[in-house]
């Protein structure tokens, strides 16, 4: 474990917090039991960091009988960011959220800081730390910034009113943020949230296309907490399990599952586009969604940031002169809509699967039983399908 990891552990270790770089909670990823989503292959750590210059860190708190939160940070790309923004835009499916940025990167069609995603009410504080680490950084003066901060809503486990993520979680996050990887799961911003009535957390999915189509890579992080009716790879998961939105209403016995909630998603490529070319990505990554059984609630704030990390289309922040930049024609970005639509229905997958029971004085938030799913999905037979069909 690298120097910084291990002192971080000990401070957190102190304070009630705990910081993780990787992690292995012992529960399957979708691939892992066989689950194969769509047609195109992961990168080699089949998550967002498979996009060359992307870093993801996470710091988790757990902290007395009621805090089950946390923070994770995604680094767009290396550099300074405020001098040489990556175009980026942010895709709004329902916008019952408090997203913190996002007036200006839809203005200017650029990003200029990391991401944060965090709990709901802590997205204040966490901006605030963001602001401050950014002006730690070379080649920073006295310029005003725009933090990117997302969140949903933990407090089914979490106190998110005590406003626990501040500048020293923030600060941990940030700095542990790494290549390779990621964890997920109940980690960092998922720790204390749930999909489909079940928990839910941090998920991560990649997919590169082959060189006929361009070669590019397209990653994907997901922080989920809504509802829906589960559905994956198009087995009625939901409906077998008996937590689906409606439930009750429908006069069936169970608890049934909240409609209500939301997603952050954070879409990255390497692939030259430009803001309105990311917009149209976005649109895709909530086709992704969909697949998964959500129907983005009333109550909903579904999210997606999605931001090119290719030299060709980053741009310096002032020039006196004109900039070139080269970006893909709209006819060649078909192959990365599907992609994209494929890599956030697995990021959902391994969110849900890699997630682990929580519990506070709050409530419980209880991991969905693996015997069970994988059951199901074989009933369905919707397991090892790649293994069955034609190539």
């Amino acid at each position: 474990m690298p120097r910084l990891l291990i002192l971080c552990s000990i401070l957190f270790s102190l304070s009630g917090i705990e910081i993780l770089a990787q992690s292995d909670s012992g529960r399957p990823r979708a691939r892992d039991i066989g689950l194969v989503v769509g047609i195109f292959t992961p990168g080699e750590h089949n998550a967002i960091t498979d996009v060359a210059g992307v870093r993801v860190g996470h710091a988790t708190k757990i902290a007395g009988d009621d805090i089950r939160t946390g923070v994770t940070a995604i680094i767009p790309a290396p550099g300074n960011l405020y001098t040489h923004p990556i175009p980026a835009w942010i895709h709004v499916g329902n916008g019952y959220g408090k997203l913190i940025g996002e007036t200006q990167v839809r203005e200017f069609g650029e990003i200029e800081t990391p991401i944060l995603l965090t709990c709901t009410l802590c997205v204040w504080s966490a901006a605030n730390a963001l602001k401050e680490w950014i002006y730690e950084q070379p080649g920073m003066g006295e310029h005003t910034v725009n933090p990117i901060v997302g969140e949903t809503n933990d407090s089914q486990v979490n106190n998110m009113w005590a406003d626990p993520i501040q500048h020293f979680e923030v600060f941990a996050a940030l700095n542990s943020a790494s290549a390779g990887p990621v964890a997920e799961g109940s980690v960092g911003a998922g720790t204390g949230t749930q999909a489909f009535g079940w928990k839910g957390g941090i998920g991560t999915s990649s997919r590169v296309l082959p060189e006929a189509l361009g070669g590019y890579t397209i990653g994907v992080l997901v922080q989920t907490n809504y509802g829906g009716i589960m559905t994956i790879n198009g087995a009625p998961v939901g409906r077998e399990l008996g937590t689906y939105s409606f439930r009750q209403q429908l006069q069936a016995p169970g608890d049934g599952d909240r409609e209500d909630g939301s997603i952050m998603i954070v879409v990255a490529t390497d692939a030259p586009l430009d803001a309105r070319g990311l917009d149209r990505l976005g649109l895709r990554a909530i086709m992704g969604l969909g697949r998964t059984g959500s129907f983005a609630s009333n109550g909903s704030g579904d999210y997606v940031i999605a931001f090119s990390t290719n030299a060709a289309v980053r741009k310096p922040r002032t020039s006196s002169t004109p900039v070139a930049t080269e970006v893909l024609v709209n006819a060649a970005m078909s192959p990365l809509f599907a992609a994209t639509a494929e890599a956030t229905e697995e990021a959902i997958y391994n969110a849900i699967f890699k997630a682990t029971t929580v519990s506070s004085s709050r409530g419980e938030l209880e991991a969905v039983p693996m015997d069970t799913l994988t059951r199901i999905l074989e009933q369905y037979e919707v397991l090892n399908w790649d293994m069955r069909l034609p190539k």
